[in-house]
């Protein structure tokens, strides 16, 4: 599948938006060069959202749960093993704002774990 561009206004926004959680998880001790689980989500129609799923896969991501929501479309929540590096963060947002506009669905961002490389 060939993803339209992610919309570079958007793209700047959530990349000010990434950078804030950037710093936070180097604030709590992360190395972010190491790989770790990084979740996604995207609320849409149950249907697209099933449809997102499997094309997502293509791209390294995994199922974890649609939350149906009180009001609304559901959320999907995706993950995939990655670095938290600025450019790795930075190529995960465009990707998904790809995602977004191919499907009609809203990309709510990112989370993950800092990870300090330590035995916990």
């Amino acid at each position: 599948m060939i993803l339209p561009a992610a919309d570079p206004k958007r793209l700047e926004s959530e990349w000010e938006a990434d950078q804030d959680v950037l710093a936070n998880l180097l604030d709590n001790g992360d190395r972010p060069e190491l790989p770790r689980s990084v979740d996604v989500s995207f609320r849409g129609t149950p249907d697209v959202l099933a449809k997102l799923t499997e094309a997502a896969a293509d791209y390294g991501f995994e199922f974890i749960e649609i939350e149906e929501a009180e009001e609304g479309d559901p959320w999907l929540f995706l993950e995939r093993e990655q670095p938290a590096d600025a450019e790795s963060i930075k190529s995960l947002t465009a990707l998904c704002l790809q995602l977004e506009a191919a499907f009609g669905v809203e990309y709510d961002g990112w989370g993950c774990v800092a990870q300090s490389g330590l035995p916990e």
